[in-house]
């Protein structure tokens, strides 16, 4: 049984119960919120050794790390260092998005090192096979597709973006209505450049009961993708991409009758002024679905810091009520990130999750600034980079700008706020 299926029977999970500890609530609350489908645990029956997290309202927001080799960059040594690091820096989920060789080894791997939920996008390898099979992408099969959703699911994937919501009509739709950027997502476009192909619908859509027979089958939690997100502002919040959230809302209903975990993905580039509404449509037209977004991204025109764009834009999201930050690097845009972008990636996406959070009302992360607050008026320096969302480069600041180590910083040096009004004030040193 899922994780869904227990829930609505009233059973309180392992799962469950450590999602509440690390959230701080009652087991109780994390059933009623999974029965309810505002929250999911995504947690293959398959994947030995997890930390089952908890993604969806009233918990804290989530960040995911997306790692993978490509066609240039095969290394899986390489992909698993990015892992480790991913983990350390606080990721929460990571998404193998692999498309060089040997996929299945790559996966297995990542599924056997990683503590935390895995994701993938089964399409991606279902093309890549094709490309090797066939000689073309267009010329993969429906059953090629749901052999490779099988399979991942059978090797412990918890999650799995599908693009179910990419049908005919929005496709039309978007004929109609014309964009500069067009389809940015891998999976929207091989899916799209299939159906015009074959004349055909989305295998994804057409046969989702299928889909939903494995996801139920292992515990799979079905993120459903966004094939039509906005790939550059002009693009944002257009017909094709709301009418292909309908369709997302409405699988949703499906999923859940089914037992079935379900999220939504939202959209990637969005001016600061459409982010709250955006959140606001997913979860009304979604029924209060657990929404995951990429970034969202709020200028076109920042290559090489689109990490900072997007925790802008994650920041305001979560603010809103999203609950899962896919996180995005420097490299954004211009290639594959390395070990380093993706450490700075997941701090940086952990920054704006946090800030949300306080907006939120999450009682541990108050309690975390304010702890900070104290160390900081005390002038508390280890506990002050102890604090720290990054402790090593808080250390190294430290360290590097302040070689004799005392009680002030060399910015303010004898002319240290902090202690000029501490002694004048005659206040000792405080806890929080």
């Amino acid at each position: 049984m899922t994780q869904l299926k227990k829930a609505m029977a009233g059973r309180i999970t392992e799962e469950m119960e450590r999602v509440a500890v690390r959230e701080g609530l009652s087991a109780e609350d994390i059933c009623q919120k999974v029965r309810e489908g505002t929250v999911v645990i995504p947690a293959n029956i398959n994947h030995r050794g997890l930390e089952p997290c908890g993604i969806g309202e009233g918990l804290t927001t989530k960040i995911n790390a997306n790692i993978g080799t490509s066609s240039v960059y095969t290394s899986i040594e390489e992909e698993l260092q990015k892992l480790r690091v991913a983990i350390e820096a606080g990721a929460d989920t990571i998404m193998d998005l692999s498309t060089g060789p040997e996929l299945d080894a790559c996966r297995k791997r990542i599924l056997e090192a990683s503590k935390v939920p895995v994701g993938t996008v089964p399409i991606y390898q279902a093309a890549v096979e094709a490309l090797d099979k066939y000689g073309s992408i267009v010329a993969m099969t429906a059953e090629d597709l749901f052999q490779v959703i099988e399979k991942q699911a059978q090797d412990g994937v918890d999650f799995m973006t599908v693009h179910c919501g990419v049908t005919l009509e929005v496709i039309e739709r978007l004929k109609k209505r014309g964009r500069i950027a067009d389809i940015v997502s891998r999976g929207g476009s091989f899916l799209t450049g299939w159906m015009l192909h074959h004349e055909k619908e989305n295998p994804l859509y057409e046969q989702f009961d299928r889909l939903l027979s494995i996801a139920e089958k292992y515990d799979v939690t079905l993120s459903l993708g966004d094939g039509l997100r906005p790939g550059c502002l002009a693009d944002a919040t257009d017909s094709p991409q709301i009418q292909e959230l309908i369709i997302l809302g409405e699988l949703v209903e499906r999923a859940r009758e089914a037992g079935v975990q379900v999220m939504v993905e939202g959209p990637g580039h969005v001016p600061l002024n459409q982010v709250e509404a955006n959140v606001v449509l997913e979860k009304q037209l979604c029924r209060g679905a657990p929404f995951y977004v990429l970034g969202p991204v709020v200028t076109d025109v920042a290559p090489g810091y689109d990490h900072i764009s997007a925790a802008i834009g994650g920041a305001i999201a979560a603010a809103a009520g999203a609950d899962f930050l896919c996180y995005v690097t420097p490299a954004e845009h211009l290639g594959l990130p390395t070990i380093e972008d993706v450490r700075e990636g997941v701090i940086t996406a952990r920054i704006a999750a946090h800030a949300a959070d306080l907006v939120k009302g999450i009682k541990k992360a108050w309690e975390w600034d304010k702890e900070m607050a104290a160390a900081r008026k005390n002038l508390d320096w280890t506990k002050q980079i102890e604090l720290a969302i990054d402790p090593y480069k808080a250390k190294q600041y430290r360290q590097q700008r302040n070689p004799e180590d005392g009680d002030t910083c060399s910015m303010c040096n004898q002319f240290c706020a902090m202690k000029i009004v501490g002694e004048y004030l005659g206040k000792k040193a405080e806890k929080c």
